[in-house]
């Protein structure tokens, strides 16, 4: 899947693409046939957990699969995710290090400790090397999201500072749609 950013592809276009993905003829997309059709920058599949975000993001009939009307959006979705995953690749090598991640962080607008930036690259780099892929990136900035949005949920006054409890942490965590 490859289009120039912000570009929006044809009804043709996107038809012949959906139909090279839905393998088996469905008139959906299954979270197999997505990974199959992705590419990471690797030969390794797509992250399945990015996988299941995607499908759950843009299956608006709940059924596990993305039909021909809701994958436009995705194709935008993972398009645009491409062009900003190589704006933060300097280096041209097909993954995000520490430094280039808390730059992308920061243009987020996340304001993150050196240690919460390793903590966050520990977590997403499935190769062991202090990197993350491009499907991971997704599958981080997505979390990341989430997550802020829960906590900002609690943090009213909007200082980066909540005062809970556990129960309400439970809750906060467990009420993500992830």
């Amino acid at each position: 899947m490859a289009q120039q950013p912000g570009a929006v592809p044809s009804r043709e276009f996107l038809w012949g693409i959906f139909q090279s993905v839905d393998k088996d003829r469905s008139g959906f997309i299954s979270a197999d046939e997505l990974q199959r059709a992705l590419s990471n920058g690797t030969w390794a599949p797509f992250n399945s957990e990015t996988i299941r975000l995607m499908i759950g993001m843009f299956d608006k009939q709940n059924r596990g699969t993305i039909s021909f009307e809701d994958f436009g959006a995705l194709w935008k979705y993972v398009t645009d995710w491409q062009a900003c995953f190589r704006s933060f690749d300097r280096d041209g090598s097909g993954n995000i290090d520490k430094d280039e991640l808390s730059t992308a962080l920061k243009t987020f607008g996340y304001n993150l400790s050196d240690g919460t930036v390793n903590t966050i690259i520990q977590k997403f780099d499935r190769h062991g090397g202090r990197t993350i892929l491009f499907d991971d990136f997704i599958q981080c900035s997505v979390l990341l999201n989430l997550l802020t949005t829960s906590f900002r949920q609690y943090d009213t006054d909007q200082d980066g500072m909540i005062t809970i409890h556990y129960d309400q942490f439970l809750n906060m965590v467990f009420n993500i749609k992830m």
